[in-house]
């Protein structure tokens, strides 16, 4: 079966027998029919609209970059090498190597993608060794702006822009002398004898190359991927920091899919995506293979074992072990705001597959700002431009914090983070400033008296907690928020984006 693509010809292989796909019984083993094809046709037009799509160029300019990266990686390993006497005919012939994960590891990646990085070192490069020694060997390049380093991180990390091209990079070192060329990530024995910081650092990559394993079909994957990456995006739903969902667990969901109906075309797995995650039973964790049976004292998602993992609300479990929830931030509002995106989406596939509406529908922006009658601005404050994109991220950390103390106020039933940060209508003077808002669907609109003073310090006081015990505390770093009612939105925002287009 053939169906020519906008990009390639890609073939379709069958699966014919209603048999285990990788451990997950199949929904159903239907092939496409034609007008499934030309829904995916038209899906990848649309999809070229929004500008998701590199050309060659720029496909080719971000695999020089990672060679650079790469080779620049290779000679620093060679040099520390020397520095820590490893004997020199030794030395010369150390070996690093740089894997790539997420969206362009994937094939899912758009053109203003960061690329997700790790570097794996030989046992002797020390994690401390990366955040000193490297990032000096990364200032004395050229083509590196906007560097940064974030050591105290859940899993530590060194951002910076190499040649217009931003990097995440994480850094892990095995238990091997040498870091052979063809060395797979794969297998759960390199695993043995590293701290939880190199294995946290290795899980990127251990996922994502065992999701590419688990689909049936990667094309068909990687275009409904996109679509559903777009949508939760455009719909305000797309954010891991903030208690919604990041890329890795989107990608689980519609690598779940593909498994169910594995001769689907892609817009059959979009409309099947909001179809069964629309009626989900959440207590259920969404699995894509069975959790390996291994023992290697590495912590791991088990309802039975850990308490705290019962209270998961929507358990999406990766497929590499040490087996993690990625969705442990979801709260209770972002549960409802993406479940009612889901139904939603249902609702306007369910009219696309009819031939009753057009893609384009499925991807207009929500009218956030028309939503609610009352909001709570944060505003966060430097007096430094190279201060703020720091705070601005401790700040953004915290918010899903002050989103759970909300949700314990009995006036409150949603508190409804918009992802987006935004730049105040009229700056305070000598402040570079950024903005959050938060929509408040309240239990009764009449009479509602609400006192946020413990939730809004208890917030403000965890930001600068976090800053200070990072050490990257500035004197200059501020927190105002404020309740402010749909009328008074015009003091903070251009009536341009309140009352914005659909798309």
């Amino acid at each position: 079966m053939e169906y020519r693509s906008q990009r390639k010809n890609v073939w379709y292989p069958v699966i014919s027998n209603a048999v285990l796909y990788n451990g997950v019984l199949p929904n159903s083993l239907n092939e496409p029919k034609l007008n499934h094809f030309e829904l995916t046709i038209e899906l990848e037009r649309v999809l070229e609209t929004y500008g998701l799509y590199e050309t060659k160029e720029e496909l080719a300019h971000r695999k020089q970059v990672l060679w650079k990266i790469s080779r620049l990686a290779r000679e620093w390993v060679v040099k520390m090498s020397f520095e820590k006497n490893i004997p020199p005919s030794r030395a010369a012939l150390e070996n690093c190597k740089l894997y790539t994960f997420g969206s362009y590891r994937l094939g899912v990646h758009t053109k203003d993608a960061d690329i997700d990085a790790l570097l794996v070192a030989p046992n002797h490069i020390e994690r401390s060794d990366f955040f000193t020694s490297f990032i000096e060997t990364l200032k004395l390049q050229p083509e590196v702006k906007n560097l940064r380093a974030i050591e105290e991180a859940y899993v530590p990390v060194v951002k910076f822009t190499f040649e217009n091209i931003e990097l995440d990079m994480l850094f892990a070192r095995l238990s091997f002398r040498n870091i052979h060329r063809h060395q797979s990530l794969r297998d759960v024995n390199i695993l043995r004898n590293l701290d939880n910081r190199c294995v946290r650092s290795l899980n990127g990559c251990r996922v994502t190359d065992e999701i590419l394993q688990l689909v049936p079909n990667k094309f068909t994957f990687r275009l409904a991927l996109m679509a559903i990456k777009l949508w939760a995006k455009k719909r305000e739903i797309y954010s891991n920091v903030l208690g919604y969902l990041g890329g890795i667990s989107w990608t689980m969901l519609v690598a779940k899919i593909c498994q169910l109906y594995p001769n689907a075309a892609s817009s059959e797995i979009v409309y099947n995506f909001f179809l069964t995650f629309s009626e989900w039973p959440w207590t259920r964790p969404v699995l894509l293979k069975e959790p390996e049976d291994v023992d290697l004292g590495f912590e791991v998602w088990d309802p039975r074992v850990n308490v705290q993992d019962r209270f998961h609300l929507m358990p999406i479990i990766t497929p590499s072990y040490p087996h993690q929830n990625s969705t442990y931030n979801v709260s209770l509002s972002t549960k409802t705001i993406i479940q009612e995106e889901i139904k939603r989406g249902h609702e306007i596939t369910k009219e696309i597959i009819r031939g009753k509406a057009v893609w384009s529908k499925l991807f207009e922006r929500p009218k956030f700002f028309n939503k609610y009658k009352h909001f709570l601005v944060l505003i966060a404050s430097v007096a430094r431009k190279e201060h703020q994109l720091i705070w601005n991220g401790l700040v953004e950390s915290k918010i899903r914090f002050l989103i759970t103390n909300l949700e314990k106020q009995p006036a409150i039933a949603v508190a409804h983070t918009n992802p987006n940060s935004f730049i105040p209508v009229h700056p305070e003077t000598g402040k570079v400033q950024s903005m959050w808002f938060i929509g408040l669907r309240l239990t009764r609109e009449k009479n509602v008296q609400m006192d946020l003073t413990s939730e809004i310090q208890s917030f403000i006081s965890a930001a600068i907690y976090k800053a200070v015990n990072s050490n990257l505390y500035k004197q200059d770093m501020k927190i105002v928020t404020k309740h402010v009612r749909k009328r008074e939105l015009n003091q903070y925002l251009p009536s341009r984006i309140i009352k914005h287009k659909k798309n």
